[in-house]
């Protein structure tokens, strides 16, 4: 090591006009690219932790750089004599690792950390002499990225190693950041193994972590990871692709349509800057999958950085009207992010000479959080959040997704569910947001179901679910939810409901699937049938009748209220002499009232007396489960309320339809009986006949 990383006089610190002058800044994308494209030199870090400092008083030029010096003087003094499978010194290792983060941006904890982040694994400091002589943040942060033992876990030491590090990211958000720039570094130094742990430990990296990286939104290592990943897994695609890009060099036509975007917001008076971005390998074989034959253009972006919010529109306005937009690729993630922060205008412009171009357009502080995700937002826990010093921190950073992810891990009941689980979440790549009737949200996977809305609401409740409204309208459990949907869902509070195996079919949430495999588990023999077998409607039918408290207009006639519609007060109604000289009174809009009038028969007026007993018929639209009619009857009874007539028509699907005919003691009573017959389990509708 040099003599700058053990003399506290030749730190970076110490001398101003160093960092006045400033060395270039280390492009981890041209890093990236040349670990690719051929070995780099292996020539020890010149500075030691003089780089580190440098990047990190880029972002940050109060940083205190002594505990970074405190850190690396331990790291460097425990690793000593260690080296890694490439030859290097080992601290070559946490250093560079160090140096990725600061690049993008990482404040002093999150650095210190990551100096320190093999040392309690691979030495003989302990987690004791981290938290005494760094804070509890640091040894929390070291302790979160430090594998589990793999002689007290065995096969599933990784599993459980990566469980242990999610769990700790749950708390704290940067101890994944240092997992993915350690992973980064890693596959940067892959090519010491042998080819089938290289496979491996890039099999891993795909499914896992890449997914993790997107997830919060650091796309600076997720791009390179896939790169690494792609070269490892896939060698002859990659060799062509490789081939592609190094034949179009020399002949893009970005550079030119940047010119041209250039001149055109200078005319227009709008402060920005334009660059090109070449794309990387894996960005170049997808479109050459989705394209075809590549043209220049299709190489790269162009990228328009301006100041303000306001800025990125007026920059779009000016390009639709200078260019023809090619409008199908219009994407507007200012007004609606990704769930990963991520932020910016998407567009495509085609040129005069026909080259179509695309053009993302974003702020500098979008540009920073887009490439460095939750790494940009600095310290979540920085003090003066809160006033109260024993209020639960908030972690900004903590996305609905991680909130899912550490709620069904803990159910998981083994390392290989785990694990699996772990990769089928991952493998979902977009999220929807779901309005619960309390005006609550639900973050779920695109493709999501009402199943995995009731378990992610619910929990272990939600294998009572028994229907569901989606936007009002009745649905099937497994029907597939859209952003922006409402939905509601019914519960039965009956204990031997349960889920059925077809549930799995439709379930897409690992913790909807971790907890209905548990139940079917317990329940070999599956929950008591929620539903009678098909029979003969069931009747049961008064004695009472008449015309209530309805009168006619018609000297001595008989009054009879109509099955069809029964009528109560306050309803408009109307009355026809039938047959034998009865009057039949029915409700104003019902269907009978039309056809007798198109038949040219004569209403006979009807009004109500001030108080009588009225008949209605009700119907209860629920789901099928044992002991359905008896509470029912029972709501209606303790309404004080007759049951002059009740039939149950047969199943369908689990629904039923129950139909009373009442005798009610005042029609004033009519809403709050329909109210208790709702709120009865299992039912979703009532509605007069």
């Amino acid at each position: 090591m040099s003599a700058e990383a053990t003399n506290p006089e030749a730190r970076p610190e110490a001398r101003p006009e160093l960092r006045r002058r400033g060395r270039t800044r280390i492009d981890l994308r041209r890093l990236g690219r040349a670990a690719l494209l051929g070995p780099a030199p292996r020539d020890r870090l010149p500075d030691a932790i003089g780089h580190v400092a440098e990047a990190h008083r880029a972002h940050h030029p109060d940083a205190d750089l002594s505990v970074l010096h405190r850190a690396y003087l331990l790291a460097e003094s425990s690793h000593r004599g260690q080296m890694r499978k490439s030859g290097e010194p080992y601290i070559t290792h946490p250093l560079a690792v160090t140096l990725i983060l600061a690049e993008l941006g990482a404040e002093t904890t999150t650095l210190t950390a990551s100096l320190l982040h093999d040392t309690v694994e691979d030495t003989e400091v302990t987690l004791d002499q981290v938290r005494a002589e760094f804070g509890e943040e640091v040894g929390f942060i070291v302790d979160g990225v430090t594998k589990v033992e793999k002689i007290d876990y065995g096969a599933a030491a990784e599993p459980e190693t990566f469980r242990k590090m999610l769990v700790a990211t749950g708390n704290d958000v940067r101890v994944m950041s240092i997992k993915l720039a350690d992973r980064l570094h890693n596959m940067r130094t892959l090519g010491v193994m042998r080819p089938e742990k290289q496979a491996r430990i890039a099999k891993v990296t795909r499914d896992v972590l890449i997914p993790l990286a997107e997830r919060l939104g650091v796309q600076a290592l997720k791009t390179e990871l896939e790169d690494l990943v792609f070269a490892i897994l896939h060698p002859e695609e990659y060799e062509r692709t490789r081939a592609l890009i190094a034949a179009q060099a020399g002949s893009d036509p970005l550079p030119g349509i940047a010119d041209s975007v250039r001149s055109v917001l200078r005319d227009a008076g709008i402060a920005a800057e334009v660059q090109v971005r070449p794309r990387h390998f894996v960005s170049v074989h997808r479109v050459s999958l989705k394209r075809g034959e590549l043209r220049g253009s299709d190489f790269g972006r162009i990228l328009v950085l301006v100041g303000e919010n306001a800025d990125c529109y007026a920059v779009l306005g000016e390009l639709h009207t200078c260019f023809t937009p090619v409008v199908s690729e219009f994407k507007d993630f200012i007004a609606a992010p990704k769930f990963n922060l991520y932020q910016s205008l998407h567009t495509a412009v085609a040129t005069p000479d026909g080259y179509v171009a695309e053009v993302i357009v974003r702020t500098r502080q979008m540009h920073r959080v887009a490439e460095a995700g939750v790494i940009a937002l600095g310290n979540p826990y920085a003090t003066g959040d809160h006033a109260d010093g024993d209020e639960e921190r908030a972690d900004p950073t903590r996305p609905g997704w991680l909130a899912r992810l550490l709620d069904w891990q803990r159910s998981a009941p083994d390392p290989d569910t785990f694990w699996s689980g772990l990769r089928a979440e991952l493998a979902q790549d977009r999220e929807i947001t779901v309005f619960r009737p309390d005006g609550g949200t639900l973050g779920l996977p695109a493709g999501a179901t009402c199943i995995d809305a009731a378990y992610a609401q619910h929990g272990e409740a939600a294998h009572g679910c028994i229907g569901a409204r989606v936007n009002g309208r009745l649905t099937s459990l497994g029907s597939r939810l859209s952003d922006g949907d409402t939905v509601q869902l019914l519960l039965s509070h009956d204990s031997s409901s349960g889920p059925g195996a077809d549930w799995l079919d439709h379930a897409r949430t690992t913790a909807a699937r971790i907890a209905i495999t548990g139940w079917l588990r317990r329940h070999p023999d599956g929950a008591t049938p929620t539903t009678t077998p098909a029979r003969a409607p069931l009747s049961v039918v008064g004695a009472r009748g008449g015309g209530g408290n309805a009168v006619a207009d018609l000297p001595d006639a008989t009054v009879r209220l109509a099955g069809c519609c029964t009528p109560v007060p306050p309803d408009a109604v109307a009355g026809f002499v039938v047959r034998g000289g009865a009057v039949t009174v029915h409700r104003v809009g019902c269907e009978a009232v039309a056809r007798m009038r198109a038949l040219g028969r004569t209403t006979v007026a009807v009004h109500w007396r001030a108080t009588a007993d009225c008949r209605v018929t009700l119907t209860a639209e629920s789901f099928g489960r044992p002991h359905l009619l008896a509470d029912l009857t029972e709501a209606i009874a303790r309404q004080g309320v007759e049951v002059v007539s009740a039939t149950v028509e047969p199943p369908v699907e689990q629904r039923v339809r129950h139909t009373y005919t009442l005798l009610l003691p005042d029609a004033a009573g009519l809403p709050a009986l329909m109210r208790a017959m709702r709120n009865v389990p299992g039912v979703y509708d009532v509605g007069r006949a």
